[in-house]
């Protein structure tokens, strides 16, 4: 909430209804944050690249899905692998299972055990319940711990308060053929709010190298509740669930031993699960609180390959109190347990397959204020056991310089440990066949390229150094600008484990080449990441993200590594640039224009590409809009990504129109 809405003597809720539209960028500065600190905080004010994508944000970019919304970020790679798969990370190291960024819903955390990734397909709400998305670019290890290794993804769904009455919202169009949902939201006594919603879809599918229509189509259902309760004047709670089902479509590649030594088959992906979730916070003073979060997930997928279950319990409590003057300290602890149930298949397993996992954790971080107003030194720190590696640390300093209200200046040091998974300890899959008669296999026999996990690896490092600097001139332009160095160790290779072998099983007889996972990988990555924002006129706001990434890596003495440096080091693009035009044309008519770049990859090779959505929306009265939006209007079809460490053969994104119309009742 701005100070401008306390003046004017706005509610909290009107404060965080307005749209953004009217704020000025000065105000916009104020926005609250908690992923940083865990607390609220201005952003100006957060020591750490953070970027903050709002309810409005969504709204007036015309996207249909949380990844699409992440392409405001500057840090951020996020790139569709085909109409329902992305791959989406930060800082570099860009694949499907990209395992070195945290994503968390509500404080649920979102990532799969199995491969330390996200199945972006799956993470979905209704978006018009989405508060807002905020963003750490670099490592947010000592308050999130493991994982959170180049960022962090925090998205937060508004309070019951604020969704009361109700909303109805549908559309369709080339793409996006049907959408559509529903919630209501109704006061259930004294101080208590709830909501509940539905949704579904159906998207199409994209195309193939050659121009034709792909079978990855895409369609789910959701539907969940939420309620918030202030208890007491010092009490609150919440308690929210999500409950899912869908199935999308993919083009699956298996190896064979005979020609062509590679097979290709449409198959159905089918997917479901839900969640419960219970947070209760207590408040003493404006200076502490105590809170206590649980939450239990159900996850199930089947695919061809491999099919999962799993069951996660997660607790964590927290605790925010002042100590002197100066100091203010936040610490918590957590217990995390997981259990997973695996369906292997020929080509892809797990052993054992089916596994428990404990993760217990605490942190303590101290804000320290060394000049009033001015100067702010955090220490802090993650401590973690887990049944793979052990035990782990995970330290920070930062220090945050604000010289008057228009300047501040952060500077960062922090390591961070992507933890082992389960397919770093316990996968085996035949990965590619290498064809006989070939200058790779001048032999008469056929090599099949089999990978084998690693029960002795161990934690992938980083020490990350980040620079910062935000500035705010005049009330209608802001510049936030931060610059890293980070320093990899130990980062996963595969590497030969042992001479080729001799199989006749399964025939035709041929040659086995085991590989096996290794920490035989070291370098850094550096880059710059910049957003400005400009209002030249108070109906018209220009948005725009820069980034460059740069990364210098090398295999350790030794290494018989043969897949992993040039993916590591060419799977993100070296330039990205998005600019966002929003203009209120009049008091009922909204013109939304986003031009993106983005560079080409060297590994999987992909062509780089320019994009341009355009939104234009009309609201005939105050509850109704109607919007039609297209997408992807310059270059289409186009390829986002390629087929690494996945069966899925990457399709082609399409041109689209939808049109959509939102009533509020």
């Amino acid at each position: 909430m701005s100070w401008a809405s306390v003046a004017s003597g706005e509610t909290p809720k009107q404060a965080r209804s307005r749209d953004l539209m009217e704020l000025g960028l000065e105000e916009l500065m104020q926005i609250e944050v908690r992923s940083v600190a865990k607390k609220p905080q201005k952003l100006s004010e957060a020591a750490a690249a953070v970027f903050v994508i709002t309810a409005d944000d969504i709204r007036r970019s015309g996207v249909l899905t949380i990844a699409e919304a992440l392409r405001m970020v500057p840090g951020l790679d996020v790139a569709r692998i085909n109409a329902n798969q992305w791959a989406i990370s930060s800082r570099g190291f860009n694949v499907r299972f990209a395992d070195k960024l945290l994503v968390l819903i509500d404080g649920r955390t979102v990532y799969t055990p199995l491969f330390s990734g996200v199945y972006w397909e799956v993470q979905d709400t209704l978006l018009e319940d989405i508060e807002r998305i905020e963003v750490i670019r670099g490592p947010g290890a000592t308050l999130w711990g493991s994982n959170a290794v180049n960022g962090v993804i925090n998205i937060t769904t508004k309070n019951a308060e604020d969704t009361q009455g109700g909303l109805l919202t549908g559309g369709g169009g080339s793409e996006e053929r049907r959408f559509g949902g529903v919630r209501y939201g109704t006061k259930w006594g004294d101080g208590a709010y709830g909501r509940v919603y539905a949704k579904s879809f159906d998207r199409d599918g994209f195309v193939d190298a050659s121009g034709r229509d792909a079978p990855d189509d895409w369609q789910a259902g959701q539907a969940g509740f939420r309620v918030d309760w202030q208890a007491s004047g010092q009490d609150t709670l919440t308690v929210q669930g999500d409950i899912y089902r869908g199935d999308a479509g993919q083009i699956t590649s298996l190896n064979s031993l005979v020609p062509p030594y590679m097979q290709t088959f449409d198959e159905r992906v089918d997917f479901s699960g839900g969640n419960l979730l219970a947070r209760w916070q207590r408040t003493f003073s404006p200076s502490s609180e105590l809170a206590l979060h649980v939450y239990y997930d159900r996850t199930e997928r089947e695919e061809r390959a491999v099919g999962e279950r799993r069951d996660t319990f997660d607790f964590d409590l927290q605790h925010r109190f002042a100590f002197g003057e100066r100091q203010d300290i936040i610490w918590g602890l957590g217990y995390r347990f997981s259990r997973d149930r695996i369906r292997n298949s020929a080509e892809l397993g797990f052993i054992p397959d089916s596994q428990d996992v404990n993760l217990f954790s605490a942190f303590i971080q101290d804000e320290i204020t060394l000049v009033e107003d001015r100067l702010r030194l955090m220490l802090g720190s993650k401590f973690e056991h887990n049944d793979y590696t052990g035990f782990e640390i995970q330290p920070n300093v930062r220090l945050l310089w604000t010289p008057d209200e228009r300047h501040a200046f952060w500077a960062a040091v922090s390591r961070a440990v992507r933890t082992p998974s389960r397919v770093d300890m316990d996968f085996h899959n035949n990965l590619s066949v290498i064809p006989p008669d070939t200058p790779i296999n001048p032999q008469p026999l056929p090599i099949l390229l089999m990978v084998n996990g690693n029960p002795d690896l161990r934690s992938e490092e980083v020490v990350a150094y980040e620079l910062g600097y935000r500035f705010n001139p005049i009330a209608r332009f802001s510049l936030d600008i931060a610059g890293f160095y980070n320093v990899y160790d130990r980062l996963r290779t595969t590497g030969i484990l042992a001479p080729p072998m001799f199989e006749t099983t399964p025939l035709p007889p041929h040659l086995v080449l085991p590989l096996q996972f290794e920490n035989q990988m070291h370098g850094h990555t550096y880059g710059v990441e910049l957003a400005a924002n400009w209002q030249p006129l108070d109906w018209w706001r220009l948005r725009s993200a820069y980034t460059y990434f740069q990364a210098d890596l090398s295999l350790d003495a030794g290494s018989t590594d043969v897949l992993s440096l040039s993916i590591a080091e060419g799977s993100s693009p070296k330039h990205q640039f998005s600019l966002l035009s929003s203009m209120d044309l009049s008091n009922n008519l909204e013109l939304d224009l986003w031009f993106r770049y983005v560079g080409a990859l060297r590994d999987p090779p992909v062509d780089s590409y320019t994009t341009l959505d355009a939104r234009l929306a009309w609201k005939p009265r105050r509850d109704f809009e109607l919007s039609i939006v297209g997408q992807n209007m310059f270059d289409s079809p186009h390829l986002e990504f390629g087929s690494v460490f996945t069966n899925s053969v990457a399709t082609e994104v399409e041109r689209g129109v939808y049109v959509q119309f939102d009533w509020r009742f």
